[in-house]
């Protein structure tokens, strides 16, 4: 919301300063985003009378110009201006002035052998316009050395301010300056409207069929007005805030939005064609709106018509074959009041956003209707001329009496300071409530018909809170139950906290992502159930609550990869649904490759990649979570969107899955329209078992061996479909003590082997600890690893 200093105090009468508003206005939760003070950026531009312009003696379309500053002695200045010529009056910037066009420092230099010091200025250096074909000319009464931003009327300050979703009514600049007025910074001044009465008996009929979504609609028809430009004043409050002046009508429709948060519309009243409708869209109709796109309407809108169709979309947007043109003669006024709901939905399907809009859906005060009508009649009789007709009144202005039961402890008990109960009473009047005389502690507070967003005794209290000042709030230490502080990170905050710093580590690239997807890509992953669709999506591609990370990840992928980037390595820690009860939700850590492995390098092969590089990644995750992964089994079995045999799940035990690894599946990329291949990890957090609380007592030290380890090697031939795991496992079940580690390092199959075998070759690891190990004992523990293999796996050393 944006206003200036000026267009304030006409409704607030106050000395104080701009620093002193804008603190204030802060205060009271309306926060100051930018304040945009031309007069300081302009302070350096001064008025000055050029005194002579001659020919440079080395260049044909510069002059030598003797400026007078009113400072002492005239400066020489070089200027390159066609229309500088001696007598003229302009804008002079002298050396040091950053220029705010071009944002160049003026500094003495010499043009040509000529010494200059300072600029006369155009327009477009000055950020007032386009135009820079010449310098300023001012009037030959401006006074000599007076500050340009006083002469421009550029001296007042425009102030931009936050508008939080329930403060609709400083949505205009009178709700502004009433809330300013309340909290002791200055005099509320009058807003009450005088009836415009009619001078002639012109009437517009008006019908409503659906009261629902505007249960009241006034109009009136303005014969004999004249539709140019606007006055000065007018354009020139627009301006300040960013709104360009198109002509008398609609620049008082804008006016009224900012000044009074009331939306008008007019209509060229020569093309309206028989009576005013308001009613519900039909599936199929049509408007060519002010902005001049075409829109298709779905049957659920509010539109206004005439007898020929749609004019437009209430309280969103007007229609521009009924719009205002500078020969129109005859208008009709409309000040009405619409849904808030169904306005929202409207402009949300439709994809506009407009001024009307934004504040018919945060809820317009109900009771200013007929008022607004008399502001608009006012300003355009004042501004355009004419003869009012009769006001039509269709429906009616709905009833407000909403009254809230404040207990005054309440703020002590709610808010933690102390506010004398008359004090509380006289903020609440000054803001326009209308607070009873106390019993019993207690005030009945009538709520004005502009603050929809009262509802409670609560926000009463704020109320008298936010103007009183929050500042003002004493600061109280919260008593310790414990002298030391219990850590309030949780176990699955930790969890995440290290996954994603081993991920990152290991060269993937953190993702955050929306938890929703389309309906098709969530029927892709094992979801889309009813349960899951969203009843009002922000997006028809993100109807669904996301069954899987995924599908998300690999969009991302492939919109890289569409850009060219060859490697490509993300992971989002989140969480991801199943249903919509709270065990639905699962918090999860998946990751995806894409690419090549390794970027084209003299030393480095390139590769694509591949499911153990996916494989590797998530018991990286898993280790890092703090799962027992010495004691994980893989497993071939996963999800169906990645792909058979090259694929597999990570578990403890036969049931508890921890992880799903594999190369995605090429039909399940096909549906994502995303480029293979693609390999991905899904960690289940949740299902990771929570660490055993610690012990220390009995606990027996750590002990490291010094010994020499010893390692052999083991070839056992065993049938096609037993698992490398499987072996590993068995192996090492021949003497946990004395095993350290056991890698595979070759697998072999083909001539020399009986069909349906294979040899799998493991390194084994002995370590001693206690001494070195003699050759019996280590022959022992060798046949103790045979036995175990064969009674496992039916292997048999090769």
């Amino acid at each position: 919301m944006k206003f200036t200093l000026s267009w304030l105090k006409t409704y607030l009468d106050t000395n104080a300063s701009l620093d002193e508003i804008s603190d204030r206005l802060t205060s009271l939760g309306l926060e100051v985003e930018e304040i945009i003070d031309q007069a300081a950026v302009l302070a350096p531009f001064k008025v000055a009378h050029v005194i002579s312009a001659e020919q440079h003696p080395d260049a044909d379309r510069l002059r030598v110009c003797m400026v007078d500053t009113g400072e002492g002695k005239p400066i020489q200045v070089v200027c390159g201006a066609p229309n500088a010529k001696a007598g003229m009056k302009g804008v002079f910037a002298p050396s040091g002035t950053v220029i705010p066009g071009s944002g160049i420092k003026l500094k003495p230099t010499k043009i040509r052998g000529v010494e200059s010091n300072g600029m006369l200025c155009s327009e477009r250096e000055m950020m007032l316009s386009d135009e820079h074909d010449g310098i300023i000319e001012l009037d030959a009464g401006a006074p000599i050395g007076t500050a340009f931003a006083d002469i421009a009327g550029l001296d007042d300050p425009v102030i931009e301010i936050a508008i939080t979703p329930n403060r609709q009514d400083c949505l205009g600049v009178y709700g502004i300056a009433r809330d300013l007025a309340a909290s002791g910074l200055g005099t509320l001044k009058s807003g009450d409207i005088e009836a415009v009465p009619a001078t002639i008996k012109d009437k517009q009929q008006i019908t409503i069929d659906s009261n629902d979504a505007c249960p009241v609609f006034i109009g009136r028809v303005i014969k004999g007005i004249k539709n140019g430009p606007s006055p000065k004043w007018l354009q020139d409050q627009l301006k300040a805030i960013g709104l360009r002046p198109i002509s008398a009508l609609v620049d008082i429709t804008n006016f009224a939005t900012y000044d009074r948060a009331r939306p008008l519309h007019v209509f060229d009243a020569d093309k309206v064609k028989g009576t005013i409708n308001v009613r519900m869209a039909k599936a199929g109709e049509e408007l060519l709106a002010l902005d001049g796109k075409t829109y298709q309407l779905q049957g659920s809108e509010c539109v206004v018509c005439d007898d020929s169709g749609v004019l437009g979309l209430g309280g969103v947007m007007g229609g521009e074959l009924s719009g205002c043109t500078e020969d129109t003669t005859s208008v009709l006024i409309e000040c009405a009041l619409f849904d808030p709901i169904l306005t929202a939905m409207t402009g949300r399907k439709l994809g506009i956003e407009s001024d009307a809009r934004y504040r018919f859906e945060r809820g317009v005060d109900s009771q200013f209707v007929e008022s607004g009508m008399e502001l608009a009649t006012k300003l355009v009789l004042d501004i355009c001329g004419g003869e009012a007709g009769e006001i039509t009144i269709a429906g009616a202005v709905p009833a407000w009496d909403k009254i809230v039961s404040l207990r005054l402890s309440r703020i002590k008990n709610l808010g933690g300071l102390d506010v004398a109960d008359n004090e509380a009473l006289e903020i609440l009047s000054s803001l326009g409530f209308n607070p009873a005389a106390i019993k019993n502690g207690i005030s009945e507070v009538g709520v004005p018909s502009w603050r929809t967003d009262v509802v409670g005794e609560a926000d009463l209290v704020e109320e008298v809170l936010r103007v009183k000042g929050f500042d003002l709030i004493p600061v109280q230490t919260l008593e310790r139950t414990d002298a030391v502080a219990k850590p309030t990170i949780t176990t699955a905050q930790k969890r995440s906290k290290a996954v994603k710093r081993r991920l990152a580590s290991i060269g993937l690239n953190e993702c955050v992502t929306w938890s929703f997807i389309s309906e098709k890509n969530a029927k892709a992953f094992g979801g889309g159930q009813s349960q899951l669709i969203l009843e009002n999506p922000i997006s028809s591609e993100l109807n669904c609550m996301r069954p899987s990370i995924l599908p998300n990840l690999i969009e991302a992928a492939q919109r890289n990869a569409d850009r060219k980037i060859e490697e490509i390595r993300l992971f989002e820690v989140g969480p991801q649904y199943a249903d919509d009860s709270i065990d639905g939700q699962a918090l999860v850590a998946t990751g995806i490759r894409a690419g090549n492995s390794n970027i084209k390098n003299w030393d480095t092969p390139n590769k694509a990649v591949d499911v153990f590089m996916a494989k590797a990644d998530a018991i990286a995750a898993l280790e890092a979570a703090g799962a027992p992964v010495a004691n994980l089994k893989t497993f071939t079995e996963a999800p169906s969107w990645y792909h058979p045999g090259r694929s597999g799940t990570l578990r403890l035990g036969p049931k508890t899955i921890l992880a799903a690894f594999g190369e995605l599946h090429p039909a399940t990329l096909k549906t994502l329209d995303a480029n293979g291949p693609i390999v991905g990890f899904e960690i289940y957090l949740d299902a990771i078992p929570l660490p055993r609380d610690k012990k220390t007592k009995g606990k027996k030290p750590l002990t490291v061996s010094d010994l020499q380890p010893v390692e052999r090697d083991f070839a056992f031939i065993v049938n096609d479909d037993v698992a490398a795991i499987e072996l590993i496992n068995a192996a090492k079940s021949a003497s946990k003590k004395h095993i350290k580690n056991i890698t595979l390092f070759d697998v072999f199959a083909g001539k020399g082997l009986v069909e349906g075998t294979k040899s799998l070759a493991l390194r084994v690891k002995l370590e001693p600890q206690e001494k070195t190990f003699t050759d019996q004992e280590i022959e022992v523990i060798s046949q103790n690893i045979i036995q175990a293999v064969a009674k496992a796996t039916g292997g048999e050393l090769r």
